[in-house]
């Protein structure tokens, strides 16, 4: 462990519903909730406003819904997220060359390999004026935790939230661990916490004064080990800039169950062109296609074939995404299907492509310019579906978003990031004068970066012309505030 508190851990407050509450000007203050909509969905985030009444990530939405009858529950929009995130990642790769990302809002930074701090003043100063770009470039808020590793960063920006920087200096590692719950730990999750409390073991001093040996009889010697090293604030984990893919895939959990085997065979397609556009996202193709079925009693299957190479080839992992399935039984019905491929490479094998039902590419799934067309997005304009928050534009009243849809109406309220709350007003499903829109930016101005010499190393490098750029929208007005 190094004698600096250099290894910043950034962790963005709340972020998707802090993004759409800096969206729209009527949900400041109040409780958002983003996350699947349906009778099986979950919570992907609760705005600091609705944590108040108990809802938190990764909760089912029904209960949710019951903890929190009056928020407003929204549909993720992942690119508008991705736009932001890569906004901040940018700020991150302008302090340091190792930037290790965990999520779209999470990543530790080694300040010293960027030479952008040293000691606890600089590092300090760093994450100060990072917490300051941050708002000026996304109008967005972020904890930053900073230490001499990435376990005590993690817990110094956790506890620094919201919106604050918390520095943890060497030599009060173990004072300040000490009273925590051992669930503060990473690893500690809600069993081995039991157990240890069985055990008499419920804070990390507790953890330490145990010691090794009674650590790994009660939890084995791998675990114990490591816990034991955790409590006595060791952890000699490197920040890593590259993390290898070792897979991509994509699934669905579905509100109701399916049991049409047609339909499930049509999802399967679906879901392997969405597996295909990641891995050329990404650059990547693989070996070995992977499909997971888990039934209406809620076992699960996971069947895979591999390859003679790897492909990127969207017919080709349909095909043996459909073999695949021939081998499961769906009787009963299905409640969640995915698709992913593995043994993953950066090149693709030609003659993969005659494994296909067809040479060449299938024409009816390309858009004009060449690039695969969504099967969902197809499918959302013939049945004009309107996902709650997601952005529209009415040819009369300009752009706003969905509060809600049902019985052939939507509801939509028009405001953007830089107006007064707006009204609402509502259509018919089908008006033609509504028409979904992109997200507009939070921020309408962006900062000037410091001129050369303007500031010194320890306040870190000024913020790189390759952020990346919203797509420009009508309006203007001030920065949004703080949600």
């Amino acid at each position: 462990m190094r004698n600096a508190p250099t290894i910043l851990h950034l962790d963005m407050d709340a972020f998707y519903a802090s993004a759409e509450q800096a969206s729209k000007p009527s949900l400041r203050g109040k409780a958002v909730i983003v996350g699947g909509l349906g009778p099986r969905g979950v919570v992907a985030t609760a705005s600091y406003e609705a944590r108040v009444f108990g809802v938190r990530s990764a909760m089912p939405m029904a209960q949710a819904r019951r903890l929190a009858p009056n928020a407003a529950y929204l549909v993720p929009r992942f690119g508008f997220y991705r736009a932001i995130s890569e906004q901040v990642m940018g700020l991150l790769h302008a302090l340091s060359p190792l930037v290790e990302p965990l999520s779209l809002d999470e990543a530790f930074v080694d300040l010293e390999a960027g030479e952008a701090a040293w000691d606890e003043p600089s590092a300090r100063l760093v994450g100060e004026k990072l917490r300051a770009d941050i708002r000026a470039f996304t109008g967005l808020t972020g904890s930053v935790g900073l230490a001499a590793s990435k376990m005590l960063a993690k817990i110094a920006s956790e506890e620094a939230k919201p919106d604050g920087l918390v520095v943890i200096e060497p030599g009060t590692e173990r004072a300040m661990l000490g009273p925590m719950p051992v669930r503060t730990l990473p690893g500690v999750g809600p069993a081995t916490g039991d157990h240890l409390r069985r055990a008499g073991i419920t804070t990390v001093d507790d953890i330490a004064e145990a010691g090794e040996d009674e650590l790994v009889r009660l939890l084995g010697k791998a675990h114990g080990q490591a816990l034991y090293a955790m409590a006595l604030a060791h952890d000699e984990r490197p920040v890593v800039a590259e993390r290898e893919t070792k897979s991509v895939s994509v699934e669905d959990t579905y509100d109701v169950d399916i049991h049409d085997r047609l339909r499930v065979g049509l999802e399967v397609r679906r879901l392997a062109d969405r597996c295909v556009r990641r891995l050329r996202e990404a650059g990547l193709s693989g070996r070995t296609i992977v499909l997971k079925v888990r039934r209406y009693d809620f076992s699960t299957l996971t069947r895979s074939e591999t390859l003679r190479g790897p492909t990127d080839d969207p017919a080709v992992v349909r095909e043996a995404a459909a073999r695949l399935l021939d081998a499961v039984d769906t009787t009963g019905g299905v409640r969640l299907l995915g698709v992913g491929v593995s043994g993953l490479a950066d090149y693709t094998q030609e003659d993969l492509f005659a494994q296909a039902a067809g040479e060449g590419t299938d024409a009816e799934h390309l858009g004009e310019e060449g690039h695969e067309e969504p099967l969902e997005e197809r499918a959302a304009v013939v049945e004009r579906r309107w996902p709650a928050g997601h952005d529209v534009r009415h040819a009369d009243f300009g752009h706003g978003w969905v509060q809600g849809s049902g019985l052939g109406r939507v509801t939509v309220r028009f405001e953007t990031p830089w107006s007064e709350p707006g009204r609402v007003r509502t259509f018919r499903v089908d008006d033609p004068d509504l028409v979904a829109a992109d997200p507009l930016p939070l921020v309408t101005e962006r900062p000037q970066a410091p001129a050369d010499g303007a500031q010194d190393q320890a306040s870190a490098s000024s913020v790189p012309a390759s952020l990346p750029k919203w797509r420009s929208g009508s309006g203007g007005g001030e920065a949004a505030s703080r949600p």
